[in-house]
């Protein structure tokens, strides 16, 4: 199955905002009925039979952001636009992105990604850019689609809650 980012709004059935009942329901539906998951978890997280999680995190009654961890089969793909977020190294995908907005490294974390003007960031536990025997670090583990606000710091959500008042 291909997963097609759509950020800020959501991936697929997933769209940031809806009610958490929606979307619990959506998760589900994401479900392969062939081979549901023991680490399933309704309401938090599924595992498609590609070893792709689907986590959802909500808020207030509502879908603040969904997260995806990588597959450890290709049946599952992840793409934003043309490019295949979990199949191509790290920094190829940063590159790409780089192509359609602003993405720059975390500045808690240089081995991941935050393309703040899409609500996306994209993680690994450590570089390994130059060594493609070691996923972990070559290839992304997660990306994440999230609500506008969802990585302000306090001053910055102030911010924003002034400006649109």
């Amino acid at each position: 199955m291909e997963f097609m980012l759509d950020p800020p709004l959501g991936i697929g059935p997933l769209a940031v905002g809806m009610p958490r009942e929606q979307a619990d329901a959506a998760l589900l539906a994401l479900r392969d009925p062939s081979s549901v998951s023991d680490s399933d978890r309704p309401g938090q997280h599924i595992v498609r039979p590609s070893g792709l999680m689907i986590s959802i995190h909500c808020a207030g009654g509502c879908l603040e952001a969904i997260e995806l961890g990588r597959p450890t089969t290709a049946t599952d793909i992840v793409r934003f636009r043309d490019v295949d977020v979990f199949g191509l190294p790290a920094t190829h995908v940063a590159r790409r992105l780089g192509e359609h907005t602003a993405i720059h490294e975390d500045p808690e974390d240089p081995a991941s990604f935050i393309a703040p003007d899409l609500l996306l960031s994209l993680w690994r536990p450590f570089a390994a850019d130059d060594e493609p025997d070691e996923e972990q670090g070559y290839f992304f583990n997660s990306v994440l689609v999230a609500r506008p606000g969802y990585y302000d710091t306090p001053e910055e959500a102030a911010a924003r809650l002034q400006s649109q008042s």
